[in-house]
């Protein structure tokens, strides 16, 4: 089993996580995910975003751009964006990303890259969930 090499980042914990196991082949799975967490963020929680399985796809730059089901959804470019600038974070499965042959280099260099044991931290430490496979 290969090794996944992380920085020793303490994960800060977040009010609202909602988890995304889909990434660009299913567009509607995202929308929901994104829409949810801006809304935690509108309603003063803080919020994660994890990607795990396919999902990680999502953390390279540019990869939510044309992601749109139509109304009454936003796109997901718009969704991200929004969600960023009110302050939520997006975190990424280290092994998942490695899994599907990704590297740390190739994903957004704001996002966090994190391993198994900080995911589950994350979720319990969660006042509230959104697992959405």
């Amino acid at each position: 089993m290969k090794s996944v090499e992380t920085k020793a980042v303490e994960i800060k914990p977040a009010d609202f996580v909602a988890t995304i196991f889909d990434g660009q082949s299913n567009p509607a799975k995202v929308t929901v995910a994104f829409t949810m967490a801006v809304n935690a963020l509108n309603k003063g929680h803080s919020a994660i975003i994890l990607l795990m399985v396919d999902a990680v796809e999502l953390g390279q730059p540019g990869a939510a751009d044309g992601m749109d089901i139509g109304k009454p959804f936003l796109p997901v470019a718009e969704l991200l964006a929004d969600f960023r600038a009110k302050g939520g974070r997006i975190a990424i499965c280290a092994s998942c990303m490695i899994h599907n042959g990704f590297t740390a280099g190739q994903m957004a260099p704001d996002y966090e890259i994190i391993t198994a044991p900080d995911v589950v931290e994350v979720l319990m430490a969660a006042k509230g969930s959104l697992q959405i496979t």
